[in-house]
């Protein structure tokens, strides 16, 4: 089991660097941050930007594989984006991860003016994203025509260091995002169901989740371990109110079929509210959670 540790964008750069160094210190595998402009009960505090974070994080550190958590269509354009994204792969060399969903109906989703779409066309949008991603990353030049984005002659040079471009990891729930998931990724993504399910709820209905993906990786002629899994371990409760809730929550998602799971970086208070102890003594334990053997 590999462990990621989501950190918010809330503070300034002077004051965040030293947690995504201590990560990698720590030996955590893999760093993530939010791609929203602002999110939900926070939305009246501090937030940063995400690439230029992602950017610095990637200047600090040198093993840990960095990535977002994840990004949407809401408020971005494949174009541009995919050119900062070879610019992350370039710059993390190859460290890169980029995580991406069919965003929310949100603050993020209204912020450029646009009514929220009907989830079908949230959906419809997402697949497009994705595919055009894909192609953009890949091809020194791309010419598109979609129902949602157009891109005329894009020109992705040098190319990023990554072959045959960065690994996607596509969250999704529903059939066509777990399709796309299956098609274009290297790593599926679940948060399970809604937070402020019960816990145990939420746990079958990661379950079921988790075989419902292994179904379309079946159906779409894909080795069950050709794409790895990663549960955000935090929609249910939050998996670090303990160092003992943490490690049952590992055991119960590698059961389940997962190859990763992600926390967040405790905060003082709200959504998230812990002791950066616990984390601490949970990165002592890494170890025993890649080789159980070995504890």
């Amino acid at each position: 089991m590999r462990v990621g540790v989501v950190i918010l964008p809330q503070q300034p750069w002077a004051e965040q660097v030293h947690r995504w160094r201590r990560l990698e210190e720590w030996g955590f595998d893999h760093a993530w941050t939010y791609d929203h402009l602002s999110w939900r009960t926070l939305r009246d505090e501090p937030w940063f930007a995400t690439v230029p974070t992602l950017v610095a994080a990637a200047t600090a550190t040198s093993r840990i594989r960095l990535g977002t958590w994840v990004a949407s269509p809401n408020f971005r354009h494949p174009v541009p984006f995919a050119k900062e994204l070879m610019t992350l792969d370039d710059i993390s060399g190859g460290r890169f991860v980029l995580g991406v969903g069919s965003g929310g109906s949100g603050a993020d989703a209204t912020v450029l003016g646009s009514p929220p779409l009907p989830l079908p066309e949230r959906t419809a949008r997402f697949a497009e994203f994705v595919e055009l991603l894909d192609r953009l990353l890949r091809e020194t030049s791309t010419t598109w025509r979609g129902e949602h984005y157009a891109a005329e002659d894009a020109r992705m040079l040098p190319g990023g260091p990554s072959e045959p471009r960065l690994p996607f990891v596509v969250a999704a729930n529903g059939p066509r995002g777990m399709a796309l998931a299956a098609r274009f990724g290297q790593g599926w993504a679940t948060t399970g169901p809604a937070t402020g399910t019960p816990v145990e709820r939420w746990w079958d209905g990661v379950a079921e989740a988790s075989v419902r993906f292994g179904e379309t990786l079946e159906a779409a002629g894909r080795a069950p371990g050709s794409v790895d899994r990663y549960l955000s371990v935090d929609a249910g409760a939050y998996a670090l109110a303990s160092v003992d809730e943490f490690l049952r929550t590992v055991d119960r998602a590698a059961g389940l079929g997962f190859t990763d799971v992600v926390t967040h970086w405790p905060r003082a208070r709200g959504v998230y509210a812990g002791e950066e102890s616990v984390l601490e003594a949970v990165a002592a334990r890494l170890p025993s959670l890649r080789d159980p053997a070995a504890s």
